[in-house]
């Protein structure tokens, strides 16, 4: 699975664990990733998204239609993964 929010662009952040007697080690904070199916009225099939908790939300919100179209216009990869828009076929 990607390491990446296609919605959000969250990644992966980097930090120091610190322990008890304060000795810090390397460490790090992995975004809420879920693969995660949306069916897409306008081209009649399902696409399947890496998404955070957090991006799942903004989908809520703003739909996936507008989501899905502002990626295929900023992402080249999503974009011919996703498609560049399907007729209904």
């Amino acid at each position: 699975m990607a390491t990446y929010c296609e919605v959000t662009g969250r990644t992966p952040s980097f930090g120091k664990s610190v322990s008890h007697s304060h000795r810090r080690t390397n460490r790090r904070f992995d975004p809420n990733l879920q693969s995660k199916r949306f069916f897409l009225a306008s081209e009649n099939r399902w696409i399947r998204l890496t998404v955070s908790t957090k991006g799942i939300k903004t989908i809520d919100v703003q739909g996936i239609e507008a989501v899905v179209a502002r990626i295929r216009a900023t992402d080249p990869a999503a974009r011919r993964r996703l498609g560049a828009g399907r007729g209904n076929g």
